[in-house]
């Protein structure tokens, strides 16, 4: 081998990364890796994103890892506390010193004969390197980092005042005293929308169609109770298992009493607005419950904004922008100093890396997701994917768990290479991500499919993923185990 080469590599140091890295150094410890990271810093996500409010779309106790306790007294927790906490993790087992700073993996190479991916990787002002190993581990997330999606809106530059996207903003930015039009109504603009609100002259909230919208203690009463009566690590775990429950029923008679579901939240919402907002207008999707995610608020901010004023929400398209703000469909002018465009992120499968197996390039939609895990036909490959109805890292902890037992069992079996064989070329195949979402179907046509049965179909169950993942065999027949041919 040469002299750059680690058993595992694991592309990217986010939540994901950091956490697949730590199970690495707890359950698998006599392998060697490294990491790669695109970007100068750890975080992913929670360092990218520095728009005001930025916190957890999700409760801490499940978002966290299932080895270290999250031990903040606010379970909805801000960006900079999510940030240290992985920063933490890292120290605690020693990760960081693995983490290759500004490096990117444009493309990686299998060699059937040697069983070796060769990772190409290219770094600015440097010319383009090369590493080798014998498993990946891709933790890259789903959408691009270095620039969010905005439409093509007519006029725009027209428009006087400044327009920002929440994945680029800038730190100096003053809108004190100032009009705001915010652009979307997802997990984003209703955390930017109260947050602006404190300081702004008035922020709006321009949305084309409504979202459904939760509000949720910022504190976790029960998890506060577990930790004076039970050790750290208990109380983590009973409040990570109540949680996980809570979220499963809610999710599972969401789909089974879709109309009873969506009368309960939206009598959530009105006891909330009290009259403030028409909420039939600006708070009652179309679309089911968890057809689309819903959107969670933390101590009812966004309400309570509404309902002082310093907020208001818009249901409208936007037929052009002006000098001074935003012409509607209806005729309406929105007048606006700043613009924030929080409509969506651009999807990007693997992080843009090219796949070759024994020089055969492949084409990510042609392939079947196994367990949600790996990819038909790719060997010793698995990427992170975390749940759509749930927190990212539950699904993603059980991935890292998997990956370490099947390393420990390809050392003692001998095997040098793990693969999915897709057996049924009849087989339906569906769409990997099961959102709604204007995000997701702008890009689901460059992502992996999934099947309509097990092992090539995403459940979206945790429950059935720990059975799966952390108890299941290791052997099926649609998983192949080899030897290097001599």
């Amino acid at each position: 081998m040469s002299e750059d080469h680690v058993d595992v590599l694991i592309i990217g140091a986010g939540l994901s990364g950091i956490g697949a890295a730590s199970h690495l150094e707890r359950e698998a410890p006599n392998k060697s890796y490294a990491i790669l990271e695109s970007r100068g810093a750890m975080g992913g996500t929670w360092d990218l994103f520095r728009y005001p409010g930025i916190r957890s779309d999700s409760d801490m106790h499940t978002l966290g890892y299932s080895f270290k306790p999250w031990k903040h007294e606010r379970a909805i927790a801000d960006g900079p506390a999510i940030l240290d906490y992985i920063r933490e993790t890292a120290r605690e087992y020693d990760v960081e010193k693995h983490i290759r700073y500004n490096q990117r993996a444009t493309k990686i190479s299998w060699d059937s004969d040697r069983a070796v991916w060769t990772v190409t990787i290219e770094q600015e002002g440097a010319n383009a390197s090369t590493l080798s190993c014998n498993f990946i581990y891709s933790c890259t997330g789903y959408y691009r980092y270095d620039q969010g999606y905005t439409p093509d809106f007519p006029d725009i530059e027209q428009f006087k005042g400044q327009v920002i996207h929440p994945q680029l903003w800038p730190e100096d930015l003053d809108y004190a005293d100032k009009n705001v039009v915010v652009i979307g109504s997802g997990a984003t603009a209703i955390t930017v929308v109260p947050e602006m609100a404190k300081t702004a002259k008035h922020v709006t909230m321009l949305q084309r169609s409504p979202t459904y919208v939760v509000s949720r203690p910022g504190q976790d009463a029960f998890a506060l109770r577990m930790n004076r009566w039970l050790p750290s690590k208990l109380a983590y775990l009973v409040t990570r298992w109540k949680n996980v429950s809570m979220q499963a029923l809610l999710y599972q008679y969401s789909r089974r009493r879709p109309q009873k579901m969506k009368e309960f939240l939206l009598s959530l919402t009105r006891r909330e607005l009290r009259g403030a907002v028409d909420v039939d207008t600006h708070f009652n999707p179309k679309y089911n419950p968890w057809d689309q995610r819903l959107c969670l608020v933390p101590d009812s901010d966004l309400f309570r904004s509404l309902r002082k004023g310093t907020s208001s929400v818009v249901t409208d398209h936007i037929k052009r922008f002006t000098k001074t703000g935003i012409k509607l469909e209806s005729g309406d002018l929105l007048k606006a100093d700043i613009v924030v465009s929080a409509t969506g992120l651009e999807l990007l499968p693997m992080g843009g890396m090219e796949i070759q197996i024994d020089g055969k390039i492949m084409a990510l939609p042609d392939t079947l997701g196994y367990r949600g895990m790996m990819l038909s036909d790719i060997p010793n490959f698995v990427l992170a994917a975390g749940y759509t109805n749930a927190s990212w890292t539950l699904k993603c902890d059980l991935t890292s768990e998997y990956v370490c037992r099947m390393l420990n069992h390809m050392d003692k079996k001998g095997f040098a290479y793990c693969v999915p064989r897709n057996r049924d070329p009849a087989m339906e195949r569906v769409s990997f991500l099961d959102l709604a979402s204007g995000y997701v179907d702008r890009s689901i046509d460059r992502f992996p499919k999934q099947g309509l049965k097990s092992p090539w179909k995403l459940y979206q169950n945790y429950l059935l993923d720990i059975l799966s993942l952390r108890f299941g065999a290791l052997s099926d027949k649609e998983l192949e185990y080899g030897r290097i041919k001599t």
